[in-house]
């Protein structure tokens, strides 16, 4: 089957092809120059091997390769090239890199030089351990003082580094199979990436309480060096054995809950816009509609009204998202807004409160910034806005959830937010983000128990950089992290993603899960200068609308047998029971859900990429 790029990412333009590395049983997929989905008779064994260089704000560069060289045998590969990095100033970082691969050992060295100087927040190698099956899993440490410490992998996430000072770590890939990685050149670090949804283990090297961003000294090389060593006690020397191509199974398991309210958030500068698509937001008939209110960028009363208005022809709940300046004291804010709400007749039936200097992160090292206590802010917002339920948590990420755990006993709720292009942008690295999704609202859980939870707004583009002063421009479409706009939004890609998305959260019991705007960069209709004519549906439209219409739906956990390729989920109302499957891949997937009873006489199912279907089952 040929489907048009557009309809797929949202833009024509394509991901390079990795080129397949391999070297007895070891194999590798080489990308722009690093190592992704590092297997030993075809189990991964580590998610990336990278050399990346971080600007001031924690934007990737994307440096320009030359002198590629590429040699391969049946026992052996062999990688070279130049890399070079344009900074501001005219400052350019060049980067020598050799990579060598044996049956049983893998190098990645590296010498960075620049002429004149360079500024950067990280520069060296970034290593990834996968998580599925490695969460809470035994691990070997040796710190740079020679010192072996027997630890294991973290199961709950971790807010902080599980792991400093790291000279390697060493785990078991399988039965009498073991895997060391080896760094050196600096002193590394180990973060646990599932806070910002990566689907790994980063290891990293220079500490992040040393000072950022640095200087890189002029004419003086940076020499780093990553390599993987596998001891296989069993002896064997074959080839991994191919894939077999069969179909992917789905089986009814045991689990089971009720589905979330849909929301959908609404900014002030969106607001006429969805006040014009209101015939659009009643097809969808979200549950819950998420207006931002933000002091601090100028919203008041007028954007207030317009909420008021879009209120009105919303048959559903609202809340208000209020980012608190904190400038003066929580009371007489909280005051002032309660004030504007009357002003312009608008009375939601929830808050969401969190001070504004709590969207920015505070890395290990870093100074917290000032900030009333919580408990003082939440005070202030039950006194402003009596008999109205009030939530509180994070307008950021789950990372500052974690790192700055809110004291819930005043709130009816907790909320946070997460985005999937924060380290990496590939289509690859996006989709695995929902891997972490499970360990992010099971560590929800373990923090605030049986508390109202909810999640959103999470979207593919960026809405704030907590990282960063800013988001990244993105006018060229292209996949960058922390894009402000990005285009595989406006694809079936979003599509995909957004069913996947709420699949992996179900078990969290969510009360409500936000996935879109209904206009513009987040939107469920396009804007201006967009593939889709301007305000039609794109296609995260149909995802969102479905699981509008499956709220408070029972539901039915659907084991995949390969579940980073095709998830499922059985949702029982009204209208009887439904499988909904989505294919979170690029190419076509034969899935056979006999298991689950479907209504009609076929039991296999071909899955277009990144598409999704609703079956009708016999219940």
């Amino acid at each position: 089957m040929t489907i048009d790029a557009l309809q797929l990412y949202g833009t024509r333009l394509v991901e390079t092809p990795p080129v397949r590395l391999r070297a007895g049983k070891l194999e590798a997929d080489l990308v722009n120059g690093n190592l992704r989905t590092i297997r030993y008779g075809g189990t991964e064994v580590l998610r990336a091997i990278s050399y990346l260089v971080r600007d001031r704000d924690w934007g990737t560069y994307s440096p320009e390769i030359a002198d590629l060289r590429i040699e391969q045998s049946d026992d052996r590969f062999e990688v070279a090239y130049l890399a070079r990095c344009e900074g501001p100033d005219d400052t350019k970082l060049i980067i020598d890199v050799h990579i060598t691969g044996n049956a049983d050992r893998l190098d990645f060295e590296a010498e960075a030089i620049a002429a004149t100087g360079f500024e950067t927040n990280r520069c060296g190698f970034c290593i990834l351990h996968p998580i599925v099956g490695v969460a809470g899993s035994p691990a070997t440490v040796e710190h740079v003082d020679g010192e072996i410490v027997a630890t294991r992998f973290p199961d709950v996430i971790e807010p902080w580094q599980p792991f400093k000072d790291m000279r390697a770590i060493t785990h078991a890939v399988m039965p009498d199979v073991q895997a060391e990685c080896r760094m050196e050149g600096d002193t590394f670090e180990m973060e646990d990436q599932r806070n910002w949804s990566d689907a790994s283990y980063k290891i990293y090297v220079r500490p992040l309480a040393l000072p950022w961003p640095y200087e890189i000294a002029a004419n003086r090389p940076v020499r780093q060096k990553t390599s993987l060593v596998i001891r296989d006690a069993r002896g064997s020397t074959r080839h991994p054995p191919g894939m077999s191509g069969g179909a992917i199974k789905l089986e009814l398991g045991a689990r089971t809950g009720t589905m979330p309210d849909i929301g959908v958030i609404i900014t002030p500068e969106e607001a006429d816009t969805t006040l014009s698509a209101k015939s659009v937001l009643t097809e969808i008939a979200p549950q819950e509609l998420l207006f931002h209110f933000d002091p601090g960028a100028g919203h008041g009363v007028e954007a207030l009204r317009r909420f008021a208005a879009i209120a009105t022809v919303h048959r559903g709940r609202s809340t208000l998202e209020i980012a608190l300046p904190c400038k003066s004291s929580p009371s007489s804010e909280a005051a002032e807004i309660a004030r504007q709400m009357r002003l312009a007749e608008f009375r939601p039936d929830a808050i969401m409160i969190s001070p504004s200097v709590d969207r920015q992160s505070t890395p290990p090292g870093s100074k917290w910034p000032e900030c009333p206590p919580l408990d003082e802010v939440y005070t202030a917002a039950r006194a402003a806005f009596p008999g109205i339920r009030i939530g509180g948590g994070m307008l950021s990420y789950f990372t500052e959830l974690n790192r700055k755990r809110v004291p819930d006993g005043q709130l009816d709720f907790v909320s946070h937010c997460t985005n999937p292009i924060v380290h990496a942008a590939d289509d690859l690295s996006v989709m695995q983000t929902l891997e972490a999704l499970p360990f992010i609202t099971r560590s929800v859980r373990a923090i605030y128990g049986d508390k109202p939870y909810r999640i959103g707004p999470s979207t593919i583009p960026m809405r704030q950089n907590p990282y960063g002063s800013r988001t990244m421009d993105n006018p060229l479409g292209a996949r960058i992290p922390m894009a402000n706009r990005d285009p595989r939004h406006n694809g079936r890609f979003a599509e995909a993603f957004a069913l996947g998305y709420a699949t992996r959260v179900l078990d969290a019991d969510l009360e409500c899960l936000t996935l879109s705007a209904l206009s513009g960069p987040f939107g469920l209709i396009a804007g201006p200068a967009e593939p889709t004519e301007q305000g039609g549906r794109r296609p995260l439209f149909n995802t969102v609308h479905t699981l509008s219409r499956l709220a408070g739906a029972s539901w039915q956990e659907c084991v995949s047998s390969s579940p980073s390729e095709v998830l499922s989920f059985v949702a029982r109302n009204a209208a009887g029971a439904r499988l909904h499957v989505v294919n979170l891949t690029c190419e076509e997937r034969k899935v056979d859900c006999g298991a689950c009873r479907p209504a009609d006489a076929g039991k296999e199912l071909l899955l277009a990429p990144f598409a999704t279907a609703a079956l009708p089952l016999v219940d």
